[in-house]
């Protein structure tokens, strides 16, 4: 079915289709959409689906469809009210009805660049608020006083910020810090979300600083808010202090990285300087230690992918010790260590070190050439433990003798 058949026949049962949130957004900055959302308005929910028998029904405390159109299954909504009634993101009462009508259905929305819709038939542009300006003038603006009834989307106002280089309003920075009160208490994979989220942006940087802006930093990610003011010598990290320095790191990485489980470590690396003793700076002995109890930490409190907390936690042990080792055993244990996510790895420790020793320059490779070493290789009168040892001093010497030059 084609999204005009699909409008042709939403308008036979005596309602009106229209495309709705992102798809419109997207339109507005000539980019391809990755998706489409639409509302239906005049049509009561029986006789939707007796229209569209193969549609699947999903959604608690609304109805959604996931129809067919244009080979790609998309989400179908009725417009609908909301009212708030108590706290979070639970805390509404929903009202959609045939006489509910597009403007009401907009009104709801959090930002004016998500509050558009075009009429499917007619190509008719619903724009009540404004949001085909604020796309053009790259702003993010709140659509009404009922942003604050749900508190995350404090945090999507600033992952849209990031998402699409666009600007917060003053006065949505305001209504981002009334949010507050009730974010502190919001569930934690609802943050997570967010943060997965804004990490899959160009320039994640801008995510935090928008929550900073609006003091909303402590409240969400309280273990980078601590990195403010941990000032480094400046001989190594001249950008400033800890804070700005991991924002920095983020961003370089996000350039030549899409993973956000990359990005999470790259954010994570230098996570125990937010614990470091006034007394002891500008320095931060034993930051890596610290930064691992900063990472568990976090992890109590919003349960991180166990991908997330793993790659975190190498790249927190290792990122200072990589670029200094000179062993050729350590260098072996190393390289065996990261042997699955080798890329990974060097996209961090390049930027924070400004550049790679020549063993991680030349990490596949060494990989590569270690791992020819197996235990069948081992002379026939050794066993259990022993075998282990001697893979492991083969290795060594095959390092020393091959890869001289990049120890």
């Amino acid at each position: 079915m084609t999204e005009l058949d699909f409008a042709k026949r939403v308008h036979g049962l005596g309602g009106k289709a229209y495309l709705v949130g992102g798809a419109v957004r997207d339109k507005f900055r000539g980019v391809k959409a990755h998706d489409k959302d639409y509302c239906v308005t005049g049509v009561h929910e029986k006789t939707f689906a007796e229209a569209f028998p193969n549609a699947e029904k999903f959604g608690k405390s609304f109805p959604v469809y996931s129809v067919d159109i244009d080979a790609a299954y998309c989400e179908v909504a009725f417009a609908r009210t909301e009212r708030k009634v108590g706290t979070g993101y639970r805390g509404f009462e929903v009202v959609f009805s045939p006489d509910v009508t597009i403007e009401q259905d907009l009104f709801r929305r959090d930002t004016t660049i998500n509050a558009m819709a075009i009429d499917l038939l007619s190509g008719e542009l619903i724009d009540p608020f404004g949001g085909r300006e604020d796309v053009l003038n790259k702003k993010i603006r709140a659509v009404s006083e009922h942003f604050t009834d749900d508190p995350v989307r404090a945090l999507r106002a600033a992952r849209q910020a990031a998402q699409f280089g666009f600007e917060i309003c003053a006065g949505t920075i305001e209504a981002m810090r009334r949010c507050g009160k009730e974010l502190a208490n919001e569930p934690a994979e609802r943050i997570f979300d967010e943060l997965e989220t804004a990490l899959k942006t160009d320039k994640p940087s801008i995510f935090f600083r928008s929550l900073e802006r609006a003091d909303l930093l402590e409240i969400t990610f309280p273990e980078v808010a601590r990195l403010r003011g941990k000032i480094q010598p400046t001989f190594y990290h001249p950008e400033g202090d800890a804070y700005e320095h991991t924002l920095k790191i983020v961003d370089d990485v996000a350039k030549v990285n899409p993973k956000p489980v990359v990005r999470f470590a790259a954010l994570m690396h230098d996570i125990g300087k937010g614990t470091t003793p006034l007394e002891m700076l500008p320095h931060h002995y034993r930051h890596e230690r610290r930064g691992l109890d900063v990472l568990n930490q976090m992890n109590q409190r919003m349960t991180l992918p166990n991908d997330w907390k793993k790659f975190a936690a190498l790249v927190i042990r290792e990122h200072m010790r990589a670029p200094r080792l000179t062993k050729a055993g350590k260098i072996v244990d190393l390289l065996l260590s990261i042997k699955f996510c080798i890329k990974d790895f060097c996209d961090i420790i390049r930027f924070d070190n400004h550049g790679l020793p020549a063993y991680l320059e030349r990490a596949q490779e060494i990989i590569d050439e270690l791992l020819t070493i197996r235990g069948n290789d081992a002379p026939s009168d050794l066993e259990g433990a022993q075998i282990g040892k001697w893979i492991h001093a083969a290795r060594v010497r095959r390092f020393v003798k091959v890869f001289r030059r990049a120890d």
